[in-house]
């Protein structure tokens, strides 16, 4: 789970260049994982939350962008995930 803030962007379901000239701006974020070639768009300033990663490093990129998905700034998280621990068996 990752959670974001910004700060002079109203984070809105609200989209294209019409939403451009609204103010204060508006604008969602895109999400890519590991450097992936496509994103998801996300407007509901909830945590961005990913699961079922695989045991390994991973880099999270979350940019800020305006109505018309032009980006503002950006930010990247970077994490690994660890692999499984060696199980204990008693004798």
């Amino acid at each position: 789970m990752i959670q974001y803030r910004a700060e002079n962007l109203h984070i809105v379901p609200v989209f294209g260049p019409a939403a451009l000239a609204v103010s204060p701006r508006i604008g969602h974020i895109h999400v890519t994982v590991d450097n992936a070639t496509w994103h998801w768009a996300d407007a509901s300033s909830n945590p961005v939350i990913i699961n079922g990663l695989a045991p390994e490093p991973h880099k999270i990129l979350i940019q800020l962008v305006n109505a018309n998905h032009q980006p503002i700034n950006e930010g990247t998280v970077q994490f690994t995930i660890p692999g499984a621990m060696p199980r204990l068996e008693a004798h």
